[in-house]
């Protein structure tokens, strides 16, 4: 069973609200750094990146975080993780960091992006951002400041993004039941 939780429209709407609520929170963005986590949490981070600096006209800095080598299970799999780019073009010492991803599940992905992050200083504060917070799924004390729609999942349940960057014909997300 397939259930549609975002349209196109729905998530153009969402991304609209959220870059709101940072504006109303971070104002100028002084000292604020964007950073989508790999690869998924990136498609996301950059679409409010973009409405951000076109809403402020106004430069921030955006960057790539890749956890693979951060995860806690990243020996325990039949097959090698694959990882990805991590781009950071800058110190996030003193800074205040907005962590970016597109499905907050067990928390483990959240957990291993902060001891990566490590490796470009010590932030002043960190907020995190996702845009499906999936509720009954937690295996760690996580969660988000900023959330696009909280849904209540159960362990056979899937969270799918479809986004036209990776060829979808629109841009979707479906809770899928087995």
């Amino acid at each position: 069973m397939k259930r549609l939780l975002f349209s196109s429209d729905l998530l153009d709407l969402t991304v609209s609200r959220l870059c709101e609520q940072l504006i109303e929170n971070y104002s100028d963005f002084s000292d604020t750094v964007l950073l989508g986590i790999q690869p998924r949490g990136t498609l996301f981070a950059e679409r409010i990146h973009k409405r951000l600096e076109t809403r402020l006209n106004k430069k921030i800095p955006f960057g790539k975080l890749d956890v693979t080598f951060y995860r806690d299970d990243f020996r325990r799999r039949d097959e090698p993780l694959k990882a990805n780019m991590t781009e950071v073009p800058f110190v996030i010492e003193d800074k205040k960091v907005i962590l970016i991803d597109d499905v907050l599940y067990t928390g483990r992905t959240i957990s291993a992006a902060m001891s990566a992050m490590a490796a470009f200083g010590r932030p002043q504060k960190v907020d995190l951002m996702v845009l499906i917070d999936r509720k009954y799924t937690r295996n760690l004390p996580i969660a988000p400041n900023y959330t696009g729609k909280s849904v209540n999942t159960i362990l056979s349940e899937n969270i799918e993004v479809e986004w036209t960057q990776e060829g979808a014909k629109e841009n979707k997300i479906w809770l899928i039941s087995k």
